[in-house]
């Protein structure tokens, strides 16, 4: 069963107060099978702080929800939102930001691009700054409209950017990334911390942080915000919360498990002792699951080819790479992709 929510068209003018021109406007973009938490996140987050009390008029700040046709847009957890507008209908000039929404998957991103290449060339030559919101990087670096900046992306779909967009300068240490005319957000929760960052630079940070306690959020988190969670996996202390953190950033890199410990300041002994005490496994060992475990989840959510998945691993030999992918999963990766398509 699919639950649609209408969008409340609350217009600058109505019996709480006087017509009022929004300080910035927003174009809201939710792809086929978009994620409902960054969305709903961001557009409660312009709601709170567009209006002086809690009428949710749009006052302050405006947005649309844009779609490239009329009707109602699923998410994946198959809520439905309804189209407000279509391209043919508005002047991208009138609005300030375009946030484009990710979907599913990366590979569903990139497959849509051609769609929507139009729209967004469309807004981006009306001045209309574009907003990627987790995977929706992917459909943009796919029409190229991410030429010469940098890019927030989400931890998961990092390595896959990479490999994707060698020429795109990834931020893996933000959760968003303000660049010129083109921003992007890591995605989850994070795009609340975007809305709030937006609305400070046009309305002032008084109407940007308006409604937090209402959210139960104590502050926003700067882009440069390290995620505890990431790091913080295990209760074994600092040493294997930053060794994990450092393979995840080396998957691609061929680093030695010595050279790991060298980097966090531990003998490889030490190092091997506190992995074994919280996995009952070496660090080598870990690190060797962390990345067939990301290749496996490579290889059901992407259509790259196993040898660009294997140097995102940081393996040169494919048949080596089906030999202990095999070993672990009882398959090879070809039966593993045919059986998820």
């Amino acid at each position: 069963m699919t639950t649609t929510i209408t969008p409340s068209n609350q217009n600058l003018a109505d019996d709480k107060g006087p017509i009022m021109t929004p300080d910035v406007r927003f174009l809201l973009l939710p792809l086929p099978d978009f994620t409902m938490l960054p969305f709903g996140g961001f557009i409660d987050k312009l709601r709170f702080s567009a209006d002086n009390e809690d009428y949710s008029q749009q006052r302050h700040c405006g947005w649309q929800i844009l779609g490239l046709k009329s009707g109602t847009v699923t998410s994946s957890s198959s809520v439905s939102v309804e189209v407000q507008v279509t391209p043919e209908q508005i002047r991208f000039a009138d609005y300030d930001y375009l946030v484009v929404f990710g979907c599913r998957s990366a590979r569903h991103a990139q497959q849509m691009a051609p769609s929507y290449k139009a729209l967004l060339k469309q807004a981006a030559s009306n001045g209309v700054t574009l907003v990627t919101i987790d995977n929706a990087c992917f459909m943009l670096a796919e029409t190229g409209l991410l030429k010469g900046n940098q890019v927030s992306v989400h931890w998961r779909h990092a390595q896959e950017f990479m490999a994707a967009y060698p020429d795109i300068e990834v931020r893996t240490e933000q959760l968003y990334c303000i660049d010129k005319k083109r921003i992007s957000c890591s995605g989850g929760s994070a795009a609340i911390d975007l809305a709030i960052e937006l609305l400070t630079r046009h309305c002032g940070r008084t109407r940007a942080m308006k409604g937090l306690a209402d959210m139960i959020i104590d502050k926003p988190r700067g882009q440069l915000h390290r995620l505890e969670s990431l790091d913080n996996e295990t209760s074994a202390g600092r040493h294997v919360s930053r060794a994990i953190g450092l393979m995840r950033d080396l998957f691609a890199e061929r680093k030695t498990t010595d050279e790991l410990a060298t980097m966090i300041g531990i003998s490889r002994r030490q190092l091997d002792r506190l992995f074994k005490d919280e996995f009952s496994k070496t660090a080598h060992d870990y690190w060797h699951e962390m990345r067939l475990q990301h290749l496996h989840w490579r290889l059901v959510n992407s259509n790259h080819s196993l040898t660009i998945l294997a140097e995102e691993i940081g393996i040169q030999d494919t048949s080596y790479l089906c030999k202990i992918f095999r070993k672990r999963f009882g398959q090879s990766p070809a039966t593993l992709r045919h059986s998820n398509k």
